[in-house]
């Protein structure tokens, strides 16, 4: 289901928390729950994973994560902002350490000029730790390949905030 580089990145993820004591949820809008199918494709991921939240609409984003009308009305969903109350929101509503979201327009409609298709906003929430943003500019490449490097990078986004 996944390539031998997710299921690689995904597994190293596990191990390192495992090895930090730490335990791991998402917040996902465009990968519509492909990070946490990622981390639980591996056997024995519950002893570090602990939930995922799909939030593919404003109002998910605002019951589920306690994402405000004010910051969806300022930018939209695909923002830095909304990105880090996402993570945050996550971070409040699980027994995580550590927290990921992502948000954004993987195509192949709904890219304007400011947010082209391909756009992505990540960001990391950390009890012991400080937020993460990312934001990607992967292109217009076909739904699942910005699917698959959202899935990557955010991956990678998890273990930069372990290390």
């Amino acid at each position: 289901m996944f390539s031998p580089d997710i299921i690689k990145l995904a597994t190293e993820t596990l191990q390192i928390a495992r090895d930090k004591g730490v335990h791991l949820a998402t917040a996902e809008s465009c990968t519509g729950g492909l990070i946490m199918g990622a981390l639980t494709e591996i056997a024995g991921s519950s002893d570090v994973v602990d939930r995922g939240f799909i939030t593919y609409t404003n109002r998910a984003k605002m019951e589920a994560l306690n994402v405000t009308a004010e910051t969806l009305r300022i930018g939209g969903a695909v923002t830095k902002e909304t990105a880090i109350a996402m993570a945050e929101g996550a971070l409040e509503k699980s027994s995580a350490t550590i927290t990921v979201s992502v948000t954004g327009i993987a195509g192949p409609d709904g890219g304007s000029t400011e947010k082209p298709v391909g756009l992505v906003h990540m960001a990391c929430a950390n009890r012991n730790g400080p937020i993460l943003h990312e934001k990607h500019l992967f292109g217009d490449i076909g739904r699942d390949k910005v699917r698959e490097k959202t899935v990557i990078a955010a991956l990678k986004l998890f273990q930069q905030a372990m290390r």
